[in-house]
């Protein structure tokens, strides 16, 4: 599968998982009988409905018609149970939607096209985090301690995100041994386990796919930095144009983690003493964005290449050392345990069982290495 196929079919999922979102908010906010929590869910059915005209416009221009998204039975059936849920029961099952919506637009982002494209993503991403925190405020503790008032009074460092180059790193050997089992697979079957063949074929694989992944992890780590910029910037003119609806924005937020209204608003004014703060606090509560967020360009690009690389070489490894079916059952034997240990390391950064996530990545690596050799022995004639 191309880049653009991968980008095509991601945007097509991201569009309908859009159109699920807002019409969960919608449908919550038409519940809600809190003013505050109503206003907040209609806001969020907004952008999710934004999200969606965006994604559907650039399936148009890449030649893809999305029409009518229809739902089927169980989508209808999980938000019949959404509504019947008491709030922090829906946000927390919301929250991992966003969750999931976030990763879906990280992966998009290394086959996206285009500037543009990558800028967009990262735009909607930056969204899905503002509305995941947001529910998560929905679901914490009405009665605030005077310890937690005083701790976020006092904040002036934020935490970089969980994952960073580890996950990053996991996800690339991943990539690169997929990619290069099943290439090897599919010219051993064409050629019979010919090693030279195979040796040429994989270790090209090894460098193209090393290539690509290092540069989409650059330029995606270095949009999301320059559109951090951006979003900055956009949010410091909001601040200077109207800066009492910013104000009451950040009081909400604290309300919402709990704050009497009279301590929200004392903790807001103090914070608009210090424009600085003010700034990033609000761009911290409303987008999720931090000062550390984003890691080094060039540390991402070479930990995705290098990961890439290592991921791609095994399944080759063998046909240096021999050739023909004894290197093929060698390729097959230590690929099927790389796929176990790499979908089960990848735990760290997911949090699934690591028994189920090594069976599932061996099985899809199975699955691809069968029928890529099977298509490779239905052309082993044309070819011989």
């Amino acid at each position: 599968m191309t880049d653009q196929q991968k980008f095509i079919e991601g945007l097509r999922k991201a569009w309908a998982d859009e159109i699920r979102s807002a019409r969960s908010y919608a449908a919550l906010a038409e519940r809600e009988k809190n003013p505050e929590r109503k206003t907040i869910f209609e806001r969020m059915a907004q952008a999710e409905e934004r999200h969606a005209e965006t994604w559907a416009k650039r399936l148009k221009e890449l030649g893809v018609e999305t029409g009518m998204y229809k739902e089927s039975f169980l989508e209808r059936l999980r938000r019949k149970a959404l509504l019947n849920s008491d709030t922090d029961t829906a946000a927390r099952m919301l929250e991992e939607g966003e969750r999931d919506a976030d990763g879906l637009y990280d992966q998009l982002l290394s086959s996206s096209p285009t500037e543009e494209d990558r800028a967009a993503l990262v735009h909607a991403m930056l969204e899905e985090r503002s509305h995941s925190k947001m529910l998560e405020e929905f679901q914490s503790s009405p009665h605030p301690s005077r310890g937690k008032l005083e701790k976020i009074l006092g904040r002036e460092k934020w935490h970089v995100r969980s994952g960073g180059w580890i996950g990053q790193a996991i996800y690339g050997v991943n990539d690169g041994l997929g990619a290069a089992f099943g290439v090897v697979s599919g010219v051993a079957g064409a050629t019979h386990a010919n090693g030279e063949f195979v040796l040429l074929s994989g270790f090209a694989t090894m460098i193209a796919s090393a290539l690509s992944m290092g540069s989409g992890a650059y330029l995606a780590t270095k949009s999301e930095r320059e559109v951090y910029q951006a979003e900055m910037d956009r949010e410091r003119d909001e601040i200077e144009l109207n800066p009492e609806e910013e104000r009451e924005e950040l009081e909400l937020f604290y309300q919402l983690k709990g704050f009497s209204e009279e301590e929200a608003k004392t903790l807001t004014a103090r914070l608009a003493n210090q424009p600085d703060q003010f700034l990033k606090m609000l761009a911290h509560e409303e987008l999720g964005l931090s000062e550390q967020s984003f890691p080094n360009e060039w540390r991402s690009a070479f930990s995705a290449m290098i990961s890439t690389a290592i991921g791609a070489v095994i399944p080759v490894l063998p046909f240096v050392v021999t050739s023909g079916t004894t290197a093929l059952i060698l390729s097959l034997a230590i690929s099927t345990i790389a796929h176990f240990v790499v979908g089960a390391s990848k735990v760290i950064v997911t949090g699934r069982s690591w028994l189920k996530s090594g069976m599932e990545m061996t099985l899809i690596g199975l699955g691809e290495a069968a029928i890529t050799y099977l298509i490779g022995l239905l052309i082993s004639p044309a070819i011989g």
